[in-house]
């Protein structure tokens, strides 16, 4: 991918939140980056010291000599950093205003405000890391869970990258072998030619779907699982929720109808990142405030991946809970029979046979078999992916879309092969799935599509 000018330049930003802190991170990057330093730091000569290397200094004011801040100063040196050009990071106190003067100060001596995201940009543009690493970058920063983290952080180390360039090679090697034949048709024939265009495609397909298996996965660890807790008023939704998040974020009292709005959480449960939404509880009402909680949480309720029904298992099955088990019909579900304590009029057996999903029998205020919900939530979106050694998951929609295509392309090739049709016509889809695959790490992508996919990364990374 060819360079712009602006690409060559020396840019800074902020690499750490903005707020009160510790310390805060102002980092540089590009050819200019030590000398625009050196002219802001007294302390040491940067443009003698070592790469690799902290330093211990003031950033002072060129103009006024005036002192801005004690800070330590590390020298990177090309091209042994991240973007493989030289990089300066000024560590200095937390705090806004000192932290925005620093950055200033380096404005005003040559450098230019990065972009979002053209730190990790320019690590691509230089060959150290591909699209899929540039995005297991935020992966990293947004995870969730721990596992999401070791996903991530097996995406960075180039898992899925390999993957690709495996199967993109053994495209290519065929393609050679294609190329030949139709140079030197003596040596072969057009059935031969495409039987291996075929035969690799389908080699190719099987290693596609086993990336594809993940998806699902991968997309979970990555945005979390939408998880809508539903249920009559007065069952123990918002109980529920203050015992996932282990906190108070839900007024709970035995007053029906406590919770007018949609609550929505993000907790981590035996790995699985859920956005949990407790809602108001589903139930005809004439109260206007009411109403309005039961319509949000009617919408809450069609958006989500996994519903969690809440039902009084003291109590037999009224009209009200006949219609939300109907309702949630069509959705991944567990059925939870609380209020096991009070004695319970309703088996789980009974409702599992009656509506065909997971059902488990607890107590959430005395905290009653709530581990078997964990358990329940894993085995339904993890498929026994989730204790697997393999850390090479397609953890977005932009990966996953890119290999649909690349296996339709293939699957074109194996259909034309089949009809006779020609083996130059053939190559054509044939060569388009390499070129597909090449896109999801960067290899063959156009440039529209790596600017958004940068553009999404937040200031100084």
């Amino acid at each position: 991918m060819a360079q712009t000018l602006t690409e060559f330049d020396t840019i800074a930003a902020i690499s750490t939140p903005i707020g009160e802190g510790g310390i805060s991170i102002v980092r540089m990057s590009g050819e200019d980056a030590v000398e625009i330093a050196n002219k802001v730091f007294k302390g040491a000569n940067l443009s003698k010291v070592p790469t690799h290397t902290i330093h211990y200094g003031h950033i002072i004011d060129p103009n006024s000599e005036k002192v801005i801040d004690e800070a330590m100063v590390t020298v990177l040196r090309a091209p042994k950093t991240f973007t493989r050009e030289d990089i300066v990071e000024v560590n200095c106190h937390g705090g806004i205003v000192v932290t925005n003067e620093i950055l200033q100060l380096l404005l005003a001596n040559g450098a230019r405000m990065a972009d979002p995201g053209e730190f990790t940009r320019r690590a691509f543009v230089n060959g150290r890391i591909d699209l899929t690493q540039a995005e297991s970058v935020m992966d990293i920063i947004r995870a969730k869970t721990d596992k999401a983290r070791q996903v991530a952080m097996g995406q960075l180390a180039g898992g899925l990258l390999e993957k690709i360039r495996t199967m993109r090679k053994e495209i290519l090697d065929t393609l050679a072998n294609v190329e030949v034949n139709i140079d030197y048709p003596e040596y072969d024939t057009d059935q031969v030619t495409a039987k291996q265009m075929s035969d690799t495609s389908r080699d190719v397909i099987k290693k596609i779907d086993e990336l594809l298996k993940t998806s699902q996965e991968g997309t979970i660890l990555r945005n979390g699982l939408a998880t809508a807790i539903v249920g009559q008023p007065n069952v123990g939704k918002s109980s529920l929720l203050n015992y996932l998040t282990q906190s108070d974020k839900a007024i709970v009292t035995d007053i029906a109808g406590t919770t007018r709005d949609t609550l929505e959480e993000y907790v981590s449960v035996n790995g699985v990142p859920l956005k949990l939404i407790d809602t108001a509880g589903i139930h005809q009402t004439e109260d206007k405030v009411e109403k309005i909680g039961v319509e949000r949480s009617q919408k809450a309720l069609k958006q989500a991946d996994l519903v969690l029904l809440l039902i009084d298992g003291s109590k037999d099955l009224n009209d009200e809970d006949k219609a939300l088990i109907k309702e949630t019909d069509n959705k991944k579900r567990i059925i939870i029979l609380n209020k096991m304590d009070l004695g319970q009029k309703l088996s789980a057996n009974e409702i599992k046979e009656l509506t065909g999903s997971e059902v488990i029998s607890t107590s959430i205020l005395k905290n009653k078999n709530l581990d078997a919900l964990a358990d329940l939530i894993k085995k339904l979106f993890f498929s026994g992916i989730e204790n697997s050694n393999d850390q090479v998951m397609v953890t977005n929609q932009r990966q996953s879309g890119l290999l649909n295509k690349a296996k339709k392309e293939l699957e074109d090739v194996i259909q034309a092969v089949e009809d006779d049709i020609p083996v130059d016509i053939v190559q054509i889809d044939f060569t388009g799935a390499w070129e597909t695959l090449g896109e999801i790490t960067g290899d063959s992508a156009p440039d529209e599509l790596v600017n958004t996919l940068f553009s999404q990364f937040c200031l100084g990374k």
